[in-house]
């Protein structure tokens, strides 16, 4: 069994993006394991409504800030997820999106080097493109178009993994880096044109589920109680008798800094998908076909071997039982029905 370095020691721990899907539910877990937090947001993609269980907690502090924006705060752990993360919302203000990759990265890089904070970048399964390997592993380059309408998104997260590095080489800072691939559960946005929530409001509305491309493409779904231990893992992740040592010099001899998968190296179609989520909520809604999209990739699908070796982790939660949560949680919002043009 996986055992915590330091983690069960109270930290104050900062947040960004912390009222978004997975930023809230992270900065609940740490909250409910006795921890200090503070988590910044805008508002683009967040909501404050994410944050209601914790809101009024005595060791919870919610700032409404820009992450493109500097800010200086007295922390031991920062966990950077600032960033809209569906291609309809970080489409919308490509260059904004760039800028929150890019600015955010550095002005938190900086912040960490200030107060000698640990950092982790939330980084994305979609530095490696459309891949040409699979499953993809860490040390897969990426198959990425630079120009192309997902660039802003790929690139922005490719650019702040080589901060990271630079400043865990260049000023010695303490840096954690994971890639993120499909994660869902409640708290997922219903506008967010994402296959399961996309998905879950078409069903549970009854309209046509609309899967783009012939519906073969994959992809591997965690659920986001599996993701966020996964992330606490990693941040705490010591290598033993090295633990501390500061030799940058000698790439995993801080803490191992990643990047590591994190996901489910499950594989599941898009048109599988689309049938269980109609089984689960008993809806009429019939399957349609439109043309995939610009880069879109056909299969999608991470190498965990690192997180089993290093972090003894690997996702629990079955995929019927998370969608089932997932559902149960639309249901309860009572998701109106979209407006047909």
């Amino acid at each position: 069994m996986y055992r915590y370095h330091s983690y069960n020691e109270p930290k104050r721990i900062l947040v960004t993006g912390g009222a978004g899907f997975i930023g809230s539910h992270l900065c609940e877990r740490l909250i409910n394991d006795n921890h200090e937090v503070i988590a910044l947001d805008n508002f683009f993609t967040g909501t404050k409504a994410n944050l209601n269980r914790i809101m009024n907690n005595p060791r919870f502090e919610f700032i409404r800030h820009d992450v493109t924006n500097p800010i200086l705060l007295e922390v031991d752990w920062i966990f950077n997820l600032a960033c809209p993360a569906s291609p309809i919302h970080y489409q919308y203000n490509p260059v904004k999106t760039i800028k929150v990759n890019v600015l955010g990265a550095l002005n938190m890089l900086g912040l960490a080097k200030r107060v000698k904070a640990r950092i982790m970048q939330a980084s994305t399964s979609e530095v490696y493109g459309d891949p040409e390997i699979h499953p993809q592993k860490e040390e897969y380059w990426g198959n990425v178009n630079p120009i192309g309408k997902r660039s802003c998104y790929d690139e922005g997260k490719r650019v702040a993994e080589t901060l990271f590095f630079d400043y865990m080489r260049q000023n010695k800072v303490d840096i954690k880096v994971i890639r993120i691939f499909n994660t869902y559960g409640p708290r997922m946005r219903p506008d967010d044109g994402r296959v399961v929530s996309n998905f879950i409001v078409q069903a549970l509305n009854n309209e046509p589920i609309t899967i783009y491309g012939d519906g073969t493409q994959t992809r591997s779904f965690c659920y986001i109680d599996d993701m966020i231990e996964g992330m606490i893992r990693m941040m705490d992740y010591e290598t033993g008798e090295h633990e501390r040592s500061r030799d940058y010099t000698k790439p995993y001899l801080s803490g191992f800094p990643g990047p590591v998968n994190l996901g489910n190296p499950h594989e599941v179609s898009i048109f599988e998908i689309a049938k269980r989520i109609i089984d689960i909520t008993g809806s009429r809604s019939e399957i349609i076909f439109e043309n995939l999209p610009e880069d879109d990739p056909k299969r999608r699908c991470p190498d965990i071997s690192k997180a089993r070796k290093y972090l003894k982790w690997q996702p629990e939660v079955p995929l019927e039982e998370g969608l089932a949560k997932t559902v149960e949680y639309f249901a309860e919002k009572k998701i109106p029905e979209r407006k047909k043009n």
